[in-house]
């Protein structure tokens, strides 16, 4: 992999500014992260990051709504604005030669929105249309409420808000989440292209170095759900089936050796849980597994969905394959990741909108950007006693098990 070019700032702010030199690109990509997510909604008021992520691009400064779309549109900007559960992030690409232009559209967006009332039912309708989408879709409806089971309030919340609690939040809720979160203090840009370090320095000074800092706002304390066994019932064919155990996190020593453990078991239509839950036995139409995390947990989280007759075998099955990873694995098997590892880093590499964001999280998750030549380093190092090794160290265990369907299913007594 060629060298890669990074260089970050601190400003006297707290702004962090994270850069990437690409030279062989035409274009610069960017992402604002400011720590105003989810994580900071109220109480009851779930859903407030996510109507400001839309109603802050509505106009600012000198622009009224139509104005402001208009001229990121003139500028060529592709982007995209949302509320994960930590930010609420800015994301964009446009030309290199359009930055400037951009980045003081931004500031005033960040800086000086309008918030404007009259269009406040506009976004929050938005965010329902957004929730009523995933109660249409059962496996992403059974991710959420997986999610939201295996992780420790607020973190395991949905970061687009609850139906429950759309109808209680008002303008005024949206105008409080901006003025506690908005403040430059540990807001992230990530910057990746045909840039100049010092002038991308330079901009980001005058477009956010005047910015004042204020109080942080302190991150909610996290409550853990003892119960691990939920059961939600839906009159249908289909059962849709969640289970989620741990794993480390995002920084760990031992992360990349679980991306390959995870690997195995679900990635590609040659891996453990396709072949044996799917191929073999025909039990599902779909089975997987991902690692995700927040910053200090990480866990895998799963999906199988089935017919309700096949759910109880599909539960038996998917458990027996997360727990029979330790007693063996194929070189085949490890080869197979790697390759996809270097293809993944390979098409990372001719981003700018994946660097952008890859070097702005690694900065939030790490306060240090992790390089795609020590990425490729630590996927080289991996060998199956490693693998196993690790699957020994951190077993698949404390599951948390989550079944959408007509009945509830037995949970194997011997997991923990």
């Amino acid at each position: 992999m060629g060298k890669q070019l990074i260089q970050t700032h601190q400003f006297s702010n707290g702004l962090t500014l994270v850069m990437e030199s690409m030279q062989n690109v035409q274009s610069a990509a960017f992402s604002l992260m400011v720590p105003g997510g989810s994580i900071y909604d109220q109480p009851n008021r779930h859903g407030t990051a996510s109507i400001l992520s839309d109603l802050i691009t509505r106009g600012a400064g000198p622009y009224d709504s139509q104005q402001l779309s208009s001229a990121l549109d003139n500028l060529g900007v592709q982007r995209h604005e949302g509320a994960s559960s930590a930010h609420i992030t800015f994301s964009g690409a446009t030309l290199a030669d359009n930055l400037a232009e951009t980045f003081k559209i931004y500031s005033e967006i960040l800086k000086a929105p309008h918030l404007p009332e009259n269009q406040f039912d506009a976004s929050r309708a938005g965010a329902e249309q957004a929730l009523l989408s995933v109660e249409d879709d059962p496996r992403q409806k059974a991710m959420v409420e997986l999610k939201r089971r295996s992780f420790p309030a607020p973190w395991g919340l949905p970061s687009d808000g609850e139906l429950a609690s759309l109808p209680h939040i008002t303008i005024e809720d949206v105008k409080r989440h901006y003025e506690t979160c908005f403040h430059p203090n540990e807001m992230i840009i990530g910057v990746a292209g045909k840039i100049d370090f010092d002038e991308i320095q330079q901009l980001v000074e005058e477009t956010f170095g005047s910015w004042k800092s204020s109080d942080i706002s302190e991150e909610p304390a996290m409550v853990f759900d003892d119960e691990k066994v939920f059961f939600t019932k839906q009159e249908t064919t289909q059962t849709h089936l969640g289970i989620a155990y741990d794993a480390v996190p995002y920084g760990h020593p031992d992360y990349y050796t679980s991306w390959a453990a995870v690997g195995i078991l679900s990635g590609g239509m040659s891996s453990r849980l396709f072949t044996e839950v799917r191929e073999k036995r025909g039990l599902c139409y779909t089975v997987s597994a991902s690692l995700t995390g927040m910053p200090g947990l990480g866990r895998v989280l799963c999906y199988a969905g089935t017919t309700s007759e096949r759910a109880q075998e599909t539960l038996d099955v998917t458990i027996q394959e997360l727990l029979r990873l330790s007693e063996g694995i194929e070189e085949s098997e490890l080869e197979r990741c790697k390759a996809r590892a270097k293809s993944s880093l390979i098409m990372s590499q001719e981003s700018t909108s994946s660097r952008a964001s890859s070097i702005a999280r690694d900065w939030f998750y790490l306060k240090r950007v992790t390089t795609l030549d020590q990425v490729n380093d630590e996927i080289q190092k991996l060998t199956i006693q490693r693998v196993l090794d690790y699957t020994h160290a951190y077993p698949a265990r404390n599951f948390t098990i989550l079944t959408i369907g007509p009945q509830p299913l037995e949970v194997p007594s011997d997991i923990s």
